[in-house]
């Protein structure tokens, strides 16, 4: 699936530590199938930082929401249970949820205020949901883990990369004794992965098994 998101900068490389908090879904990193929705947040967000505004262009791999090593909560709607996880993650000292992605509809800015009317008691939870049914539809993803992250493949990301990443995580369980997800872990956060991915370092060019031996240095690792 092709999912858009939109930025005031052209993403290179996701920081989840970056991400917002109290969002919709939790802190997390937020893409959309909706390519007029990216658009409209990447203009908004580009007129606020003074930028023109950058729409980054991924692919998102449908299986994750069958993976048995993933945790996902899907709402095909504006329904109650979307609002209770909406106010839950945007109420102020809100705890992180265990999920790895979330996939549903947007609390956009009338929605947000009608929220804060429901908190309020203004309005009644019945007739906030009333109203949901004539909303236009939406969507987003939220990424809220590393192992998630790695379902999205950045569209301007070469394919040679993506194979070195499978090399160098397999070689790091194997060789190391570390799960696959601890490797997954250790690499993906580390600055050998963030040299990899910027085109100007040109190590993507280089063999896989220099750029192990790199990761492994930065890690202070022997090679096995």
């Amino acid at each position: 699936m092709k999912v858009y998101h939109g930025s005031y900068m052209s993403i290179e490389h996701i920081d989840l530590s970056k991400c917002e908090k109290r969002r919709d879904f939790g802190q997390g990193f937020y893409v959309t199938n909706i390519l007029e929705q990216a658009q409209f947040w990447a203009k908004r967000k580009g007129i606020a930082n003074k930028t023109k505004g950058f729409v980054t262009e991924f692919d998102f791999d449908e299986e994750a929401f069958e993976d048995d090593d993933l945790h996902v909560l899907r709402f095909d709607e504006y329904n109650e249970a979307w609002l209770d996880f909406v106010v839950s993650n945007r109420r102020k000292g809100s705890k992180a949820h265990a999920y790895d992605i979330i996939e549903g509809p947007v609390a956009d800015d009338d929605i947000t205020q009608r929220i804060d009317a429901y908190l309020e008691g203004v309005i009644s939870k019945t007739d906030f949901l009333e109203e949901l049914k004539f909303h236009r539809p939406t969507h987003q993803i939220a990424l809220c883990t590393i192992e998630s992250l790695q379902m999205l493949e950045h569209i301007k990301k070469k394919k040679y990369v993506g194979n070195i990443d499978d090399t160098i995580t397999q070689s790091l369980a194997v060789d190391y004794g570390m799960t696959v997800n601890q490797a997954i872990d250790v690499y993906f956060e580390s600055k050998t992965y963030k040299q990899l991915i910027d085109e100007k370092t040109e190590l993507c060019n280089k063999p896989w098994e220099e750029i192990y031996k790199l990761l492994l240095t930065e890690l202070n690792l022997r090679l096995a």
